[in-house]
């Protein structure tokens, strides 16, 4: 090879390497032993700042807090407390209703026949014993005619009969005064006087033909009495259901006209159990209804059932209200307002001082010796700000006014300036 070949040519000689910054580096700085030291202490200072910022607050909270536990743990709650209030035992009610006609009933044929006229329809007002229809009794009036026939020969039955009565006497009696002259024998002595005796109950049974005559007769026209239909009593006819010509049937077989007496009304509610001992008769009672908005209508109890529904557990109560002007209408749905006591007392407490939990409804009650215990009570109504207790309270305790669940039963408490004094 040769000294040519062996150089290598101006470009290759030229070119910069792949790691040539284009330039010289400084040489490195030497720290020395002053600026270590600095640099050390430096960051001793902030790691102690960042300590103090951190941790000293955390520990004098620590600190606050444990003396405040002691201090809690020492000192008794402050607690404060109310005294429970006698309120109004009086509740109002307002219970739905049906109103119903103080009379009602179905008139009924007692006769049959055929109708030959009536005489009022729906919603005719009628009088008590006023006539709404007739009837024709063709086959009643032939009995009466064959009754009198009877009564007549049940007369002349009893005029033969007295006659034969009278003669079997006479007989009798002269036979008497022939049996001891002689004359006459014992036996037709016996004979005269079981004829008398015959006769005598002839004529008992010639009275009693005539009498039961005269009952038959009697009842015919009476029957025919009810040939004319009467109102019962005064009311409204709410339906009539004959035409002129009908054939009807005696019995309830055949309906005729029914009638209302809706002057006044009765209005039938179910009182709930727990004030059914408190209802009186006599009690006042508003009734309204959805046709008349804003219209009360002044009533009052008149009666019970005095018993409960087993069915519902309410207690059925009629309220009677006049209606003069027939503006409540039978079958109406009305609602009843009813303000009755409780038969028991019953005391206000706040709301705030129950107790609801797994041992149930009670409230915390601070004794004479400042300690806590738990009283369970039975509410009677919550009213949302306030709950009437019916059960558990006498009304003299002191009762914690806003419950607190760190209270335990015999827990010490302090009572706030503003606490009721304690009971004497």
């Amino acid at each position: 090879m040769s000294t040519n070949d062996l150089r290598s040519s101006p470009e290759e000689t030229s070119a910069p390497k792949a790691d040539d910054l284009g330039f010289d580096l400084p040489p490195p700085a030497a720290l020395s032993r002053t600026q270590v030291a600095l640099a050390c202490a430096a960051l001793v200072v902030v790691l102690g700042a960042v300590f103090a910022a951190t941790y000293l607050p955390k520990r004098d909270a620590r600190a606050a807090l444990e003396a405040s536990v002691r201090s809690a743990e020492t000192t008794a709650p402050r607690v404060e407390v109310v005294t429970p209030k006698v309120t109004s035992s009086d509740r109002s009610l307002v219970l739905p209703g049906s109103i119903r006609p103080l009379e009602e009933t179905v008139v009924y044929p007692r006769v049959s026949g055929y109708v030959r006229k009536w005489n009022v329809d729906i919603g005719d007002k009628v009088e008590e014993g006023q006539v709404l229809a007739e009837i024709d009794t063709p086959e009643l009036d032939r009995e009466l005619t064959q009754a009198s026939a009877e009564l007549t020969q049940a007369k002349a039955a009893l005029v033969r009969a007295e006659a034969s009565r009278d003669l079997s006497k006479t007989n009798l009696d002269r036979y008497e005064k022939l049996v001891p002259a002689g004359v006459a024998t014992q036996q037709e002595l016996d004979q005269r006087q079981g004829q008398a005796r015959v006769d005598a109950a002839g004529v008992t049974v010639a009275q009693a033909a005539i009498t039961g005559a005269a009952a038959k007769i009697q009842r015919i026209r009476d029957l025919r009495g009810f040939a004319k239909i009467v109102a019962p009593f005064a009311g409204t006819v709410v339906s009539r259901t004959i035409e002129r010509g009908a054939l009807v049937s005696s019995g309830n077989g055949t309906p005729l006209f029914r009638i209302a007496a809706t002057d006044p009304v009765r209005v039938f509610v179910g009182v709930p159990q727990d004030v059914a001992p408190s209802v009186k008769v006599g009690a006042k009672a508003a009734v309204s209804v959805r046709e008349f908005p804003g219209v009360s209508f002044e009533g009052t109890v008149a009666r019970t059932s005095g018993a409960l529904d087993a069915a519902t557990r309410t207690m059925n109560t009629e309220v009677r209200v006049p209606n003069p002007d027939n503006k409540l209408l039978a079958g109406m749905y009305a609602e009843a307002s009813l303000t009755l006591p409780l038969p028991h007392r019953v005391l206000e407490i706040p709301a705030t001082a129950l107790y609801n939990d797994a041992k149930g409804l009670r409230v915390a009650v601070v004794d004479a010796e400042s300690k806590v215990r738990f009283v369970p009570i039975t509410i009677e109504r919550d009213t949302g700000a306030t709950i009437l207790i019916s059960t558990g309270l006498e009304g003299s305790e002191r009762v914690v006014k806003l419950a607190n669940m760190q209270l335990a039963e015999g827990t010490t408490v302090e009572l706030l300036p503003t606490a009721a004094p304690p009971p004497k």
